[in-house]
């Protein structure tokens, strides 16, 4: 389990290593651009929201040695969320095929 630490509030969203690595990925490419935009998630705690911004301290944490592989078409799926009205949401993992 890796996970994201935002800010000095030490508000942290907990995800296994390869859904973490594909969210790094459009979180990156978004704050590059300068774009702040809203991350969702749940847990067995319930929804939750952060909005994220490129001048917020943040901090990837992964646990194995190795970044996973990533899946584009995840990625683009993700990418398509975050740049919606909802921000940012861990959508299930589409095939290779899936577009």
């Amino acid at each position: 389990m890796g996970k994201i630490i935002y800010g000095n509030s030490g508000v942290e969203m907990i995800l296994d290593d390869r859904p973490l690595n594909h969210v790094r990925v459009v979180v990156l490419a978004k704050l590059r651009r300068g774009e702040s935009f809203a991350l969702s998630w749940e847990n067995d705690r319930g929804h939750h929201m952060m909005w994220l911004h490129p001048a917020i301290p943040l901090a990837f944490s992964f646990s194995g040695k190795r970044h996973p592989a990533l899946n584009r078409a995840w990625v683009d799926a993700l990418m398509r969320t975050a740049n919606s009205a909802t921000g940012l949401e861990v959508v299930p993992e589409p095939s290779e095929t899936e577009r």
